[in-house]
């Protein structure tokens, strides 16, 4: 299974390459928009915007709504993992 996670752009890395800096949960990473930026699109254009991301890449937009929404059940269920 495969997870991803909303994160919030918050700093163009390389607009040349296409990266930005994503707070995700309070850990800021360094993930390519390559997967979701239009061709007239600039990664400034996306600061401020969620996204979700796995494995370093932005698969998708959405909006801050859904985020929250989305973070809520992953800490719930992290809540619900047994320790160990």
């Amino acid at each position: 299974m495969c997870l991803g996670v909303p994160g919030k752009v918050i700093a163009v890395a390389d607009e040349t390459r296409r990266l930005v800096r994503v707070d995700i949960g309070g850990v800021v990473r360094e993930v390519s928009l390559a997967c979701v930026l239009e061709a007239e699109q600039r990664c400034a254009d996306l600061v401020g915007d969620w996204v979700i991301v796995h494995v370093g890449f932005a698969l998708s937009r959405i909006d801050e709504a859904e985020a929250r929404r989305t973070l809520e059940l992953l800490g719930a269920l992290e809540a619900d993992a047994p320790s160990g």
